[in-house]
């Protein structure tokens, strides 16, 4: 019988299968049985096409699934829903992710003090120099930074983590064959080799656009709070608000300079009730 972790390893690989797919098949439980299923029962079972049920079942019974599978084991880089080893902070959030890909460090997912750092991709010098001011001090207070290895304030987050002696976690919106951005190689092979890359999406998935707000859910899902540097009004940062506010989670910003478009977004937040950051000591007292 093919064991819960198996399936979800397998699972994670089928490109018609989707989260509420897998949600509906662990509530079904279903999970143990897909070898035995038939296109007709797991349509009925999910209230799905039939056409949809049969491409599903097809991969998933396909010659060279356990070869793949055991390839996927030995690589020992795949953390599942069901390993302890998953991070208690994401079992619990709305939409978790079921399967993460890693590679470095997995015992960063276990660190106690958690800060996600997020913010535009352009962002302006007032931004790299409040984030001079306000991280090296939490780093070295033995913050772990988390974001998602985006060009600007995502890369300065994980860099300043590394020039501090700090640890430090970037969530992927493509699979590990295809790092993206490709404009900071070094960063990423720092990060792969002595701090922590995670992934939800299988090695050779290349990025998407919906990919990125997905995996912003995994930022704000793995710390206690989100800090927002500079964000323009419509932005990623902005949907890593909205998620960590859902998920319970503390949310601060940083004011920025009255008519920049990337401080409008911070600027709206804070109006929204995000707490505003003038000093690092604004982080550090609501964890002391």
């Amino acid at each position: 019988m093919l064991s819960k972790r198996d399936a979800l390893l397998i699972l994670s690989q089928n490109p018609f299968v989707t989260r509420p797919v897998i949600r509906k098949m662990m509530k079904e439980d279903l999970l143990t049985h897909l070898f035995q299923l038939s296109p007709t029962d797991l349509s009925s079972a999910l209230s799905i096409p039939y056409k949809r049920s049969q491409s599903i079942l097809q991969l998933i019974k396909d010659d060279n699934i356990m070869k793949k599978l055991d390839k996927i084991n030995k690589g020992n880089s795949t953390i599942t829903f069901f390993d302890k080893q998953f991070p208690q902070s994401l079992r619990h959030i709305p939409d978790p992710p079921f399967v993460l890909y890693t590679k470095g460090n997995q015992n960063l997912l276990s660190h106690s003090l958690t800060l996600s750092v997020v913010g535009t991709r352009t962002p302006s010098d007032y931004a790299y120099s409040s984030m001079e001011r306000l991280l090296p001090p939490l780093i070295k207070a033995h913050f772990l930074i988390v974001s998602g290895m985006a060009s600007g304030v995502d890369q300065k987050a994980h860099q300043l983590a590394l020039d501090y002696g700090g640890s430090t976690i970037a969530v992927l919106g493509s699979g590990f064959h295809f790092p993206y951005p490709k404009n900071n190689p070094s960063l990423y092979n720092r990060l792969a080799e002595h701090q922590l890359l995670i992934s939800e999406y299988p090695p050779d998935r290349p990025p998407r656009k919906y990919h990125f707000p997905e995996r912003n859910r995994i930022i704000s899902g793995l710390t206690e709070s989100t800090l927002v540097i500079e964000a323009r009004m419509r932005s990623g940062s902005l949907i890593t608000v909205d998620q960590a506010l859902e998920q319970g989670r503390n949310v601060y910003a940083v004011p920025g300079p009255i008519g920049l478009p990337t401080s409008e977004g911070c600027h709206h937040i804070i109006q929204q009730g995000a707490q505003l950051v003038k000093d690092y000591q604004d982080i550090l007292q609501d964890y002391y």
